[in-house]
């Protein structure tokens, strides 16, 4: 009989190879599920260039199409800040009003080579899968830095490329540059948190997810993801939970990672019901997602665990 602990970690040893972002993160949104909601079920859409990158409250939420169109399936009730950012154009941060159903953003070029090479930088670090493309994300960044040394967004780029290579020391100087620059900085106070927890310094990992959700007024989904995890290694299973479901509420419960996170989470907490629920939403947002092969086979198990039914090796 295959017991449920060896086939959670083998399940777990999965989740290694893959590294959430928060949504800033999570972090890479190129596929995100927003963007593969139904139309009909968008509250609002954005007309821009194409390709181009959406935040909202500093929290990215997609990339327009080949027409720059963007539909985004529902918001929180109030005003919020859109930011949006195109490859050889200037960004734009435009306030979106309640109500709204459409918002148009026109983007001008821009000329400015320390914010071209920034575009350049952070694409090249989206776009890395091996250290050395990364090396190369750090050189961009470097070279962003020589031509506009005030660019806080840069610092926190290269803090993150910088944490993909192991190189903790260097990316928390980078997260201390940008938040002399800016003082209150939820993403680079997420981003800290990113890095403490990787070089497992969990207490001061807790404590810079914590300082980025108050600095965002509780709005920083990446920061709940990232304290979320550090409960769950700790044990405390509801709190994670909670957390995890903060993040997917502030995503407008569309992230797929999240639902995985969260669905072994309450599997740890032998709440097998919310895990199979949490499961299966992570399919049906990313049916042909990285982790749906070992999410349908924890499913698989799940079920036959509940109908009474053992599995022979």
């Amino acid at each position: 009989m295959v017991a449920r602990n060896d086939r959670t970690s083998s399940f777990l040893l999965v989740l290694k190879s893959f590294r959430l972002v928060c949504f800033s993160a999570i972090t890479l949104l190129s596929q995100s599920a927003l963007a593969q909601q139904p139309k009909s079920a968008a509250a609002f859409t954005i007309n821009t260039e194409p390709n181009a990158i959406v935040w909202i409250d500093e929290v990215r939420r997609g990339v327009t199409d080949s027409t720059g169109k963007l539909s985004l399936p529902r918001l929180r009730p109030g005003r919020h800040t859109v930011r949006v950012r195109a490859n050889g154009f200037r960004e734009a941060r435009v306030p979106l009003l309640a109500g709204r159903r459409t918002l148009i953003v026109k983007l001008v070029r821009t000329t400015d080579q320390g914010e071209l090479k920034f575009q350049e930088a952070e694409t090249t670090r989206e776009q890395a899968r091996e250290d050395e493309a990364r090396q190369h994300a750090v050189d961009l960044y470097l070279e962003a830095l020589k031509l506009r040394p005030a660019l806080a967004a840069a610092h926190v780029g290269l803090a993150r490329v910088l944490m993909d290579l192991n190189q903790y020391d260097e990316a928390l100087k980078h997260i201390a540059s940008a938040r002399r620059l800016r003082r209150i900085y939820p993403e680079a106070s997420a981003v800290e948190g990113r890095i403490h927890r990787e070089a497992a310094f969990d207490e001061e990992a807790m404590r810079s997810f914590r300082r980025a959700i108050q600095e965002a007024r509780g709005f920083q989904p990446e920061a709940h993801v990232g304290l979320a995890r550090l409960l769950e290694e700790k044990g405390d299973y509801p709190q994670a939970i909670a957390e995890y479901r903060k993040a997917l509420e502030q995503l407008a419960d569309s992230e797929p990672v999240i639902y995985q996170l969260m669905g072994a989470a309450y599997e740890k907490a032998q709440n097998y019901k919310e895990a199979l629920a949490a499961y299966e939403k992570y399919l049906e947002l990313a049916p042909n997602g990285s982790l749906a092969p070992a999410v349908r086979s924890i499913l698989t198990q799940l079920k036959r665990d509940a109908s009474g039914e053992e599995i022979i090796p």
